[in-house]
Parts: C-alpha cells; structure tokens; sequence
C-alpha cells in the first residue's frame, strides 16, 4: 500500500494496529509528538508502532532495524528492538523504554551524583558504540551521515537572521569552520543523535533507561558525536567526554567540539531560513551555544 499523501488520523493508525494486533484491543492510543519522518503511535505506554510518511523514510526504518540488530548485542545501553510489519503498510512496532525525554531544566535540577551517573553511562555507550565492527554495520546499510554545510552556504542562510550580537561571534566560527582540518580520529560509526529527545530518562529514579532513534546513525567525524548532548547541558557533553577519554584512552579536542557544535546550530537555523515559524527556538539554540565561550 502507498503511503498517504496526508497524515494518517489516530483513528485510522489505531485502527491498523488492532487488526494486526488484535491484543491491543481497549488499550490506550495516543499520538506522540510527530518526528520529521515518521508518526509514531504510543499504545499503553508500553508499546511503540512507527509509521513512515514517505517511501524515504520508509527505507530509514528498514535500515535502523539491521542496523539495531548489530547494535544491540554490543552495547550495554538498552536500545529498541524493531520488528516490521509489511501490510498493510510498512510500520514497526517495539517495546517502549520507560521513561521520558531529558531537558536542559531537568538536567538542572539532577545532583552532581546524578549527573556523574548519567555521564558515566553515556561515555561507556559511546566508547562501546565506536568500537563495533563497521563490517556488518555497513551491510545493514550504514553510510556517511549528512554533512554540516559550507561556511559560505550557513552564512547566507543565517546571518541575515541572527540578532547583531551575535554576528561577530557567528562570523568568526564560520571562518574557522571553513578552514577546519580532517578529524584526527577520521570517520568513526556513531549514534550522532544522542541529545535529550532520543533519551529515555526516568525522573524518579534520576536514571537513563535506554536510547532510541537510530535512523540517522552512521559514518561521520568522532568529535561531532559529542555536540548533540550539549542540547541538554555544555555540562553535561564535558562530563561524556571525560569518561569517554578515561575508557578509550583517546584525547578529544574540547575546541573542536565547541566549533563543531556552533557550526551545526548555525546550520540548522539556516535550513530553517524560509520557516519563520521555527526561527526563534533556532536562534535560541544559538544563543546557548554562544553563551558557552
């Protein structure tokens, strides 16, 4: 079956997953926030089914599955286990890790044990992540990860958009982005997605229970990795790096991630530059980073 060229209501997903999982029957239905390829259904907080829009996104899903399939046994983070259904439409279902999304307030409020804790936990997934064989990751289909744009292309789609307070600060990173040399460390697999919304954290508990969203996981610079946490917490991405140094017996670039991190903040506002809509909590995301000097 095609996909729908508009969005499929709740009431129609609910009803393709009670035909083909009839046990689902009187559960509790609820639409989660929407992600960008794919709308995922939320089944008595227990399960999860994800629906692809589009034949693209189709693929992603295909691909995250072989690709947790490698992960999975290799790492001690709890991750998803995806299994596909076909009919009548492409859609996975998984078990739902318990707990919710870490915001930069929450993460706030955590003890400094807390946040040792957590920190721990992600430097071990990521010094256990890159040390995975890229054989079968790339058979499962893993490939390069989309790269940040040019200075000259992110310059001309935010610079017109930033407050004037920021553009010397912005001008200066372009300029050393551009001339930004090869990762000493070369392309390495990683998650590249590991920021507050792809965690499942339990509050009560102060505890990371799992990660999830794989599909945009591959090939691509290693200190990038280390720029999504910041989305979270600065605090927080320096934390992973020590312990991810303490166990790799690498030395990260702290210069280098912070360049990369504005870069790719400044890259994703410019994407946004016909978007009005999205450009205050871009700009915001900006201003964080900014005031990380």
């Amino acid at each position: 079956m095609p996909i729908a060229a508009a969005p499929l209501s709740l009431d129609q997903l609910r009803d393709i997953i009670v035909t083909r999982h009839p046990e689902t029957s009187g559960g509790r239905f609820s639409l989660l926030t929407e992600g960008w390829d794919s709308v995922a259904v939320d089944v008595d907080d227990r399960l999860i089914f994800k629906f692809p829009r589009e034949a693209r996104a189709e693929e992603a899903l295909m691909r995250e599955a072989r690709l947790l399939e490698v992960i999975r046994p290799a790492v001690d983070m709890p991750v998803p286990e995806l299994t596909l259904h076909h009919a009548p439409r492409l859609y996975s279902r998984h078990a739902k890790l318990a707990g919710e999304h870490l915001l930069t307030k929450q993460y706030k409020q955590l003890s400094e044990r807390d946040r040792e804790r957590l920190a721990d936990k992600l430097g071990l997934f990521y010094t256990q992540l890159h040390a995975i064989d890229p054989a079968p990751l790339r058979t499962a289909g893993a490939g390069p990860i989309e790269a940040i744009a040019p200075a000259d292309a992110i310059a001309a789609g935010a610079l017109p958009i930033l407050p004037d307070h920021l553009r010397p600060l912005v001008e200066q990173t372009l300029t050393n982005w551009a001339t930004l040399t090869p990762d000493p460390y070369g392309q390495t697999y990683g998650f590249f997605d590991g920021h507050g919304w792809n965690m499942a954290f339990d509050h009560a508990s102060a505890t990371l229970t799992g990660l999830y969203d794989f599909a945009d996981s591959g090939f691509g610079s290693l200190h990038e990795e280390f720029t999504y946490s910041s989305f979270v917490s600065a605090d927080l991405t320096e934390r992973i790096v020590r312990r991810y140094e303490i166990e790799t017996g690498k030395q990260l670039d702290r210069e280098r991630i912070h360049l990369i991190t504005g870069a790719h903040r400044l890259w994703e506002l410019a994407r946004e530059a016909n978007n009005p809509e999205m450009h205050a909590m871009m700009i915001e995301a900006v201003e964080a980073w900014a005031a990380q000097v």
